[in-house]
């Protein structure tokens, strides 16, 4: 059976005192385990690790389209982000710059880079992005991870440490009946050697 690992990320509101929540709503919620990808262009999943998850992508996206939103004045998303093989982070051409964004309605929430480099001494160490923004951050592999133990996909199969698990957690302000999802990648080389999935994703509509 799949574990689910619940991240819970206190966030300020940047309204009065008196402001609290009203209603906090389950919109959308999918691990994927049942093959389910309504809702979902360009959808695909793939065993990994024993379960089953959306992807895996490479100069790929997929989008999820939610309708008929109840009255909401935030959106809470979070999902796990597998980063898969041999990413070299905020590297120049021809390997890298290895970009990963996340949009909602066509606004970019994440733009960022991953390094899958481990830092051993006398190791290559190209730095990424995350958790900030691309191009002007430079962090080492594998920073804000959730876990970094995990076997790579493809080039780097059955070898540990080769894929990182990263807990994405984005509220924003938003009130639209709809919402559009997108998660996509600007990679530079070949799906073996680099590519990324998701799972359990969660989509909450928070009333104030």
């Amino acid at each position: 059976m799949k574990k689910i690992f619940l991240l819970i990320i206190p966030f300020i509101l940047s309204v009065s005192c008196n402001t609290h929540v009203s209603s906090q709503v389950v919109v959308y919620n999918n691990d994927f385990e049942t093959g389910n990808l309504a809702n979902i262009t360009n959808g695909v999943i793939t065993p990994f690790n024993g379960s089953a998850v959306l992807g895996r992508y490479n100069k790929g996206n997929f989008a999820l389209a939610l309708n008929n939103l109840p009255a909401h004045d935030m959106i809470t998303i979070s999902f796990d982000l597998y980063i898969h093989d041999t990413w070299w982070g905020n590297s120049t051409a021809p390997l890298g710059p290895d970009i990963w964004q996340m949009k909602v309605d066509g606004n970019t929430y994440i733009n960022t880079t991953f390094s899958n480099y481990p830092c051993a001494a006398g190791n290559f160490c190209p730095p990424q992005s995350y958790p900030a923004s691309y191009p002007n951050s430079y962090n080492d592999p594998k920073t804000g991870a959730y876990r970094t133990d995990l076997p790579g996909a493809c080039i780097m199969a059955n070898t540990p440490n080769w894929t990182t698990q990263y807990k994405i957690v984005q509220t924003f302000k938003h009130s639209n009946s709809t919402l559009l999802l997108q998660c996509l990648d600007q990679l530079p080389e070949t799906m073996c050697d680099q590519s990324w999935s998701v799972d359990n994703i969660n989509i909450q509509a928070i009333k104030l």
